[in-house]
């Protein structure tokens, strides 16, 4: 009997070093044909799928984006800008009133280039002289700066003083005072195209208010 019990005891630690041993085993052959997890399994099943689908969902969702507030252009930024708007209004203004359509041309919109022409040509048709001097700015506000898909716009409000005059062709006034200032408010829309290498802003619209 004693015997049988030092015998069952030796069999007894045989089969646990035996099961510890097959256990280690499947684990290595587990791990060998597993392999390891590095952290980077998601990214070589999704391959291809991540690069197509979820480019396509930011363009979307950069295209969703309507409005900015004009919050989002300040300080030296919003300034800058403010001051080559002003320079353009006077520009614009101006050449319009001599006629410069090259000048134009470089400072508006295609739509707006075209619209301009065309009451410029209506102009010399008539024989109507148009005088214009550009007194001074008083105001400049930005009013509302949005972003639409490739373009960004920016609207612009301008208070100025000008003395501006028509003549017919005898040189008779027709319309206007040249001894007079007189205090026009505009609100014009400037815009570009943000992929563009050209930075320069173009009159796109002429608000009516």
């Amino acid at each position: 009997m004693y015997i049988y019990q030092i015998m069952s005891n030796n069999f007894g630690y045989i089969d646990i070093i035996l099961l510890a041993m097959i256990a280690g085993f499947i684990i290595l052959r587990l791990r060998s044909i597993l392999g390891r997890k590095t952290g980077h399994e998601d990214r070589k099943i999704y391959s291809g799928f991540s690069e197509r689908k979820f480019e396509n969902i930011k363009k979307k969702a950069a295209e969703n984006i309507k409005t900015k507030t004009n919050s989002e252009l300040v300080g030296e930024e919003k300034e800058n800008f403010l001051k080559g708007a002003e320079i353009a209004y006077e520009s614009i203004i101006t050449s319009f009133a001599s006629g410069d359509k090259v000048k134009l041309k470089g400072l508006l919109s295609k739509d707006m280039a075209s619209s301009f022409e065309e009451a410029i040509k209506t102009r010399e048709n008539n024989n109507i002289q148009s005088d214009l001097t550009f007194i001074g700015m008083k105001e400049a506000q930005l009013e509302k700066y949005e972003k639409i898909k490739n373009e960004v716009f920016a609207t612009v409000k301008f208070v100025c003083e000008i003395i501006s005059v028509k003549k017919d062709k005898d040189n008779k006034i027709i319309e206007g005072d040249p001894n007079k200032i007189k205090t026009v408010t505009d609100h014009w829309k400037f815009s570009k195209n943000i992929f563009s290498k050209n930075p320069n802003w173009y009159l796109c619209e002429i608000i009516n208010k």
